[in-house]
């Protein structure tokens, strides 16, 4: 099943679930009980949200070899992980914002797990159990300050530098999935995701052995190499084979007048 969050005219956002180009309304949370209605709009007239709303964001760095290599920095020995703020988030179709502090913003074409239920010390046996599915994610970062704050909260953490979208695909096998980006038809990044250094898994039950992970929260697993600069006017496309496309505009910041 493919789970969105979706407006529709003027109603307020709400859940729903997609069946093939159509769109149904979910009565109740996906992360607890509901019940689906007919999928009868066309989902070309709905505006698709972000499709969750995470009370935190986990990501991973350097998942990848060949992107830790591209910024000679080494393999990290166990998952290298980082929080984004909520307040980060964009959903498909919503403006990438360049920010004035920044002359080097790049796009991280990722792979995102939904968490489906609270959980804490989960085991890498049991953690398909508190996987609601997976989502496609663009882990916008400012990579001049990344490296000259040496740490990352502010180049990772501006609005609109937390794109997902444009669902959650509760049914997709992530071991093998072509991960790519494109940049206003140039293509940037392609890798498998099973070139990852440590599976879903693996990082599930890292993350857990820090924090409770709550219903709805995002896990992003990193992204591979290839990562570039985006200027104001270009069209992020972050694919995943076999789950999604995510779409996202990139705008200058235009300073409020006064």
């Amino acid at each position: 099943m493919r789970i969105v969050r979706y407006q529709y005219k003027n109603e307020p956002p709400r859940y729903g679930w997609v069946l093939d180009d159509q769109v149904g309304p979910m009565e109740g949370n996906p992360f607890g009980e509901y019940r689906r209605l007919k999928a009868e709009i066309a989902l070309e007239e709905v505006r698709l949200l972000a499709p969750c709303l995470p009370s935190k964001i986990v990501c991973v760095g350097r998942n990848y070899a060949e992107h830790a290599r591209e910024h000679d920095a080494e393999v990290p020995k166990v998952p290298l992980i980082f929080l984004k703020p909520p307040s980060s988030i964009i959903g498909p179709g919503e403006a990438i914002v360049l920010p004035p502090q920044s002359k080097q913003v790049e796009h991280e074409a990722e792979l995102v797990v939904v968490i489906g239920k609270r959980g804490r010390h989960i085991t890498p046996e049991t953690a398909r159990e508190y996987i609601l599915g997976y989502t496609v994610g663009n882990d916008v970062t400012a990579r001049d300050l990344q490296k000259s704050d040496g740490q990352w909260t502010r180049a990772k953490g501006f609005d609109t530098f937390c794109a997902f979208g444009p669902w959650i695909d509760t049914d997709f096998d992530p071991a093998d999935a072509l991960v790519t980006c494109r940049v206003s038809g140039q293509p940037r990044q392609m890798a498998s995701t099973r070139d990852m250094v440590f599976n879903v898994n693996t990082l599930l039950a890292f993350v857990s052995s820090v924090m409770t992970l709550e219903p709805g929260d995002l896990l992003f697993t990193g992204t591979p190499a290839g990562v570039g600069i985006l200027k104001d006017g270009d069209e992020v496309v972050c694919e995943i084979e076999g789950l999604g496309k995510l779409v996202n505009p990139v705008r200058a910041e235009v300073k409020p007048a006064g």
